[in-house]
Order: structure tokens, then sequence, then C-alpha cells
């Protein structure tokens, strides 16, 4: 999860007539996938823009919807968004409540000084009423970034505390917090929150149905591998799960991820949540965006 990722597939996007041909479209009246798959903007970018692609989305089964930027959107998109996912039956799933900086390795909610976690907390506030306006459930968190002159042991302690008080200013609105491991090998050097497992602590830690993990399997394959038995071993702290194959980041099929075998674990669970797409397409176009419908089919019907 990283601002400049939605920009890159954003930026693979058609010309400029694509959305006029979405809009032409005929709706294809596909059967509604069984579990809660989530695309976002740019997963079906030559049918047109976010709403068009809401529409097709939806049209080709989905039921869900994922935007990791909507905090930072004008509030007139933020309707307009959570009308079109709420006339076409789509739950919203998660947006990024705390944007961190990325290039600053910043903030360090573990360290020493109070200016980043008075400043995440503050970001958590102002996150409720995009909530509000989304009917959004959950909101992404980065616990932010290791500060190495201080003890890990001190620094989870320090997170603790800061999600603790997270937890209070979203739990009476009904919005749950998800805390994101991150993988440091490839994507992101220097997180603090590396694997489910250590996320599994932390919320342990807050104690609370405000605060959870999201396990994104792409992050968790390349930092730790081990999925299902992972995923067993935290499934009380889980509060959302994301796909994406690895090596890639793309649909499920184009990498080393069982995700038939991860379908079939979700289902004997009976998850019933939302599964954010949190992946780009291993083709342009609308070949690969077929490919993309294909790919989530397949897993389906496990």
């Amino acid at each position: 999860m990283r601002l400049s990722r939605r920009s890159v597939l954003a930026g693979s996007v058609a010309a400029a007539g694509a959305a006029a041909v979405a809009h032409a479209a005929p709706a294809s009246n596909a059967p509604r996938f069984s579990l809660g798959y989530a695309p976002h903007e740019g997963s079906f970018a030559s049918r047109g823009d976010r709403l068009e692609q809401i529409a097709f989305a939806a049209d080709q089964g989905f039921t869900a919807w994922e935007d990791n930027e909507a905090a930072g959107r004008p509030v007139a998109e933020q309707t307009a968004m959570a009308r079109a996912l709420q006339q076409r039956g789509m739950a919203m799933g998660v947006f990024v409540a705390s944007m961190p900086r990325w290039g600053d390795f910043r903030p360090q909610l573990g360290g020493g000084d109070d200016t980043d976690r008075e400043a995440f907390l503050s970001d958590i506030r102002a996150s409720i009423e995009v909530a509000k306006r989304l009917d959004a459930k959950w909101a992404t968190v980065v616990p932010g970034f290791l500060d190495r002159r201080i003890p890990a042991d001190i620094q989870t302690a320090r997170i603790v505390d800061t999600m603790r008080r997270a937890a209070e200013i979203v739990e009476p609105h009904g919005l749950t917090l998800v805390m994101e491991p991150l993988n440091t090998l490839v994507n992101h050097p220097g997180v603090f929150l590396q694997t489910i497992p250590q996320g599994f602590a932390v919320a342990r830690g807050v104690n609370s149905p405000a605060v959870k993990i999201l396990a994104d399997l792409y992050h968790e394959q390349i930092q730790a591998g081990n999925l299902i038995n992972t995923l067993d071993a935290c499934w009380n702290e889980i509060g959302y799960i994301q796909f994406g194959d690895n090596p890639g980041r793309n649909e499920p099929g184009t990498g080393e991820i069982n995700y038939r075998n991860i379908v079939r674990r979700l289902r004997a669970k009976r998850y019933a949540g939302v599964i954010g797409m949190e992946h780009g397409n291993s083709v342009e176009g609308r070949a690969g965006e077929e490919r993309l419908v294909a790919a989530y089919r397949a897993i389906d019907a496990a």
C-alpha cells in the first residue's frame, strides 16, 4: 500500500476515448462472486472513469471496491463513489486513514518524540467523517517505521499505546483500523510492522475490536511465507484480507501462491469480509482486464 502505486496503475490506462467506449458496453449479467473480492481504480481502466469502472466491476459479479486514496479525494468524489457503490449493492473496502511519508521513513510511532504520534492520531480523527461518507467499515494504517536507536520491545509498547488511543477514537463510530504488515525485502525497507504474527502481538496488546490486522498475502509471502498456517494461528485478530501474487504483484495465477487453496481455507472459516485485489494486471488493456476476471473466476470455483 503506497500512494504512488495507484498512480502507476492509473498511468497504465487507456487513452481518452476509452470512457465513451466503456459507457456503451452492455452489462455482462455475470453471476456474483461468492467471496467479496474488491477491485480498485485501474483494475478496469479501459472501461472509463472511476464510476464507470465500478459499474463494470459490478456487471462482472464483483461485490466490493477498494480505494486507498479515498481520504484525499474531494468530498464530492467521495459522495459520488459511495452512491455508485450503494446503487450496485457493493461494499466499500479499505481506504488509508494515515498515509506514511515513504521517502522520509516517517512516522516513527515507536520513537521517542510524541510529534509523529499526535499527527497520526489527528489523521485518525479526520478519517471518521471520510468513513461515514463512504459507508466504510475498515481503514488501513501502517504503524510507521523503525527507530533503530530504540530497542524493538520499547517501540512495540509505544505502538500498542498509540493504537489503543486510536481505538478509543474510532470505536464509537463502528470503524475498524486494520494494521498492514509490509515486506521489507522488496517494497518497504525500514517499516516497523513486517509480518502478520507481529501484527497479532500488537493487536492482542491493544485488545480492541477497533484494531485488527490487514493480512496482505503478497507481503506475507515475501516476508515469511507459511500463509495458511499463519492465517489459522492469527485468525481472531485478522480483520481484512488482500490478495496479490508473488513475484510481480499481479492477479492470482501469475506467481507462486496457491490462491485456490487460500480460498478454500477462507470458505472453511466462513470468511464474509472483503478481499482487496491489491495488485496490478499482468497484461495491459482489455485483454488484461479479461484475464483478471478469469483469474478470480478460477479461484472462486475452488
